[in-house]
């Protein structure tokens, strides 16, 4: 489903239909400037062993588990599209589908009304251009229309590279009407009512 344009962009919510865009993506596109990151298909928030553990699988394993995920309906995002081809992720779920939250981000009282926002990823060519910006709009918005109470991220405190800013950069939320949640040793919680 479309969501929103700006200029030509189009965000898309992550049904089966699109699977074959998000592999692409992810193989081609995702890490091309981060290869350290390849591999990840987006399947860390969904797995429920450790950092180590999960640093042990190989990229053919995640990206059959995404698939997986995906064609069942249990993999939830936005991909945002510049001319009919993928160029930038956000994995955004109701916090109860991603397991990886309660292990490393903690407890919350109410998981059961907040949508996550778990990371971005743009192709390096189209950062900068409002992408990650849109993203979290059209997040935000499917939330709300899964009746979620709140939007949640989990931005760095000090984020210093790209990479570093893979949850989403904090003034990013802050400009869109987050606000502090709690505070974690190395990263906020954000909250936003919807």
């Amino acid at each position: 489903m479309e969501t929103h344009r700006k200029d030509e962009f189009v965000i898309r919510e992550l049904t089966p239909e699109i699977l074959s865009d998000f592999l692409s993506f992810f193989d081609h596109d995702a890490f091309a400037d981060n290869p350290a990151w390849f591999g990840c298909y987006c399947m860390f928030d969904h797995f429920m062993g450790t950092s180590e553990e999960f640093e042990k699988r190989s990229a053919t394993e995640n990206r059959e588990a995404i698939s997986t995920l995906i064609k069942r309906g249990e993999a939830h995002g936005l991909l945002a599209y510049l001319g009919g081809r993928p160029v930038g992720w956000c994995h955004a779920a109701p916090r109860t589908a991603l397991p990886c939250l309660k292990l490393f981000r903690g407890e919350v009282e109410d998981p059961e009304r907040v949508g996550s926002i778990a990371c971005f990823v743009i192709a390096k060519p189209y950062r900068g251009r409002g992408i990650g910006r849109l993203l979290l709009k059209a997040a935000c918005e499917m939330f709300t229309r899964q009746g979620l109470a709140f939007a949640e991220a989990y931005p760095s405190k000090q984020a210093q590279t790209d990479a570093d800013n893979f949850r989403g950069a904090l003034k990013m939320y802050l400009d869109a009407g987050f606000s502090v949640f709690r505070e974690l040793e190395r990263r906020v919680i954000v909250r936003k009512p919807l």
